[in-house]
Formats: structure tokens, C-alpha cells, sequence
């Protein structure tokens, strides 16, 4: 009788013990990523299209996000609240434009930066911040080169510009990036809105996979081609994903979307969705800078 007591109780162990390991893993397994999506640009309406795609990646792929704006509204440089949910997130995604957030907003950047996570951003976020000369905060100005392998600001010695207002791109595969897996389903040419940016000859930082090529239509000036999308590793040794498209316009085209998707995948380490659950009904307009 002692010796099946002994039995039962070993079973008694090993059950719980097998349910609890069960448990555990179906917890790990059913626990979502979260991309948290940081907004305010002025111009480009990345407050209204970034919720859509986050919107998308929760209805569609399984992921949770959070969407954070400039507060009270896009033009307010000096205030993006709640950004201490970047402590929990697994990717956070930038659309920001010449922002000057006080320390305490920027301690969460540094300290989502130096925890070696993934980075993605969008066109103006190559000049996220501008602080002014001799700030405390001035090196902040650089985030574009040391977060996102971009140039380190607007114009200056890197010669970051663009080719006019009235002018867009047409948009290419590198053929050597053909098979790459952010690629799955992009069209080999598509054409977007945004006008090109120009981040040669020294950017993207030396290292950094060049994904597409865009040449200016209509140019204003006397324009080469431009990487138009990367990936890399950052300053921090987290993986970068970047690109200078970005007009609300281009979110509307199918290539685009399948782009951003793909490449949130791909920040988070996550195999590339084979199967496109459809085009997304994107209609923001694009708003004159203040």
C-alpha cells in the first residue's frame, strides 16, 4: 500500500509537472510582438498612416502595437507622450522630423537604442531632431547616422538633399537583392511620390545592404540614382531597416505596403509572410510644411 501511495504521488508530480511545462510554452508561444510606432513629422502624415499599417499588422500578422504622436498635434516639436512603452517593445519604428524632446523623452530613445533592438525608419526620420547649436541635446541631431546607418541631418557637410517638389521616383530592385526575403512580393519597378532624397556618396553607412534604387523623375537639379531602402546593423548592433519613401501617396501603392510589412518581419526576426493578405486602403493626404 506504501509503495503504490509512493506511485500515485509520482504520478501526481509528473503531471503537474508536464502541465506547467505545457503551460510555459504555450504562454511563450501565444505572447505577441510589440512594435511601438513613434510619429511626428510635420509633413508627411506619419501620425495617420503608421496607424493604419499598425492596424494591419495586428488584424493580419498577429502583432501588437502602439502608436505614440507629437502632442497636441504633429507640429509640436517638444512632446511625444508615453515613450517609456519603448521599455517593452520588440521593434520601434520612427517617423519623426526636426523634433527637440527634453531629456527625460530622450532618456527612453537612448535606452531602447542601447538594448541593441531593432530600428526602422521612414524619409524625414534621417533628420529626426533639431536642436540648436551648443544644446545639451545637439548630438541628438545625428540620430539619422548612428541609429538608421542614414546621414547624420539635413543638408551640411553630408549634402543630404533632395530634387524638388515637383518632382518623384521611379524605384527599382537592386538585382542583386532579387531573392532577398524584405523583397517577397515587391514589384521589380513601381513608382512612388516622394521626391528623391540624396544620401550619396557616404550614406548608407559603409556595411549597410542596399535594398532598391530610385531615380528622380523631373528633377529640379542635375540628379544621380539613390538608395531609396536598406538594411544594416546600427552604432548599437541593432538591426536597422530604413527607408527615404514615405509620402502619404506611397502608402497608398501595393509595392510599398508589401515593403513595410515584410520588413517588420524582418526586424523582428520573423519569417517573411508568403501569402499577402491584400492591399490596405490607404488614403492620407499630404500636408503643405508649416
Amino acid at each position: 500500500m506504501k509503495k503504490f501511495c509512493v506511485y500515485l504521488l509520482l504520478l501526481v508530480i509528473a503531471s503537474i509537472t508536464c502541465t506547467g511545462s505545457l503551460f510555459a510554452q504555450s504562454s511563450k508561444k501565444a505572447k505577441k510582438p510589440l512594435v511601438v510606432f513613434v510619429t511626428g513629422d510635420h509633413e508627411y502624415s506619419g501620425e495617420e498612416t503608421l496607424p493604419l499599417i499598425a492596424a494591419a499588422l495586428e488584424k493580419d500578422y498577429g502583432m501588437k502595437t502602439i502608436v505614440l504622436k507629437a502632442s497636441p498635434d504633429h507640429n509640436s516639436e517638444e512632446n511625444i507622450p508615453g515613450l517609456e512603452a519603448l521599455k517593452d517593445a520588440d521593434l520601434a519604428v520612427f517617423y519623426l522630423r526636426w523634433r527637440r524632446l527634453p531629456a527625460d523623452q530622450l532618456a527612453h530613445i537612448d535606452a531602447y537604442l542601447k538594448s541593441g533592438k531593432p530600428v526602422m525608419g521612414f524619409r524625414t526620420t534621417t533628420h529626426a531632431f533639431h536642436f540648436p547649436a551648443g544644446d545639451p541635446n545637439e548630438k541628438w541631431n545625428a540620430f539619422g547616422e548612428f541609429a538608421l546607418n542614414a546621414p547624420p541631418g539635413w543638408g551640411g557637410a553630408a549634402g543630404h538633399t533632395h530634387y524638388g517638389h515637383e518632382s518623384s521616383t521611379d524605384v527599382h530592385i537592386i538585382p542583386a537583392q532579387a531573392n532577398n526575403p524584405i523583397l517577397t512580393g515587391v514589384a521589380t519597378n513601381f513608382h512612388v511620390r516622394s521626391w528623391l532624397y540624396r544620401v550619396l556618396p557616404d550614406y548608407p553607412v559603409k556595411g549597410s545592404t542596399w535594398l532598391l534604387m530610385g531615380k528622380a523623375v523631373n528633377p529640379d537639379k542635375e540628379a544621380i540614382e539613390n538608395p531609396v531602402a536598406w538594411t544594416g546593423t546600427n552604432s548599437f548592433g541593432g538591426r536597422v531597416f530604413m527607408t527615404t519613401m514615405g509620402h502619404p501617396e506611397d502608402f497608398q501603392q501595393e509595392p510599398f505596403q508589401r515593403l513595410v510589412i515584410n520588413a517588420v518581419h524582418y526586424e523582428l526576426g520573423l519569417k517573411i509572410p508568403k501569402k499577402w493578405k491584400g492591399k490596405l486602403d490607404i488614403q492620407v493626404p499630404y500636408r503643405v510644411t508649416k
